[in-house]
């Protein structure tokens, strides 16, 4: 049988939510909002799939560079190079100072 390659690929202990965190998401993430400049960290929540970036980005740290629509563009360094990813405000929290 062939292997897939989806996006969700290697990510069972990554993006499953642990027992207290069970149940829906408050709405307060949804509708927080970001202005150019801020830091914010990417937080994946598996239980809203819609406006998901990639698994690799979990954990990381970047600047708010603009909006598209709902979702928020945030410049994260990978590796050697400066990308571009845009997520919803459900998978992004506020970086604490």
């Amino acid at each position: 049988m062939a292997k897939t390659h989806g996006t969700r690929r290697k990510s069972r202990y990554k993006l499953k939510k642990t027992v207290r965190e069970k149940g829906l998401s408050p709405i307060s993430r949804a509708i927080q909002e970001f202005i150019e400049g801020d830091i914010v960290n990417i937080d994946l929540d598996p239980g809203i799939q819609n406006g998901m970036p990639h698994h690799k980005f979990h954990g990381r740290t970047g600047r708010v560079i603009g909006q598209r629509g709902r979702a928020y563009i945030v410049k994260v360094r990978d590796g050697g190079l400066m990308k571009e990813v845009i997520a919803l405000p459900e998978h992004l929290t506020s970086q604490s100072s």
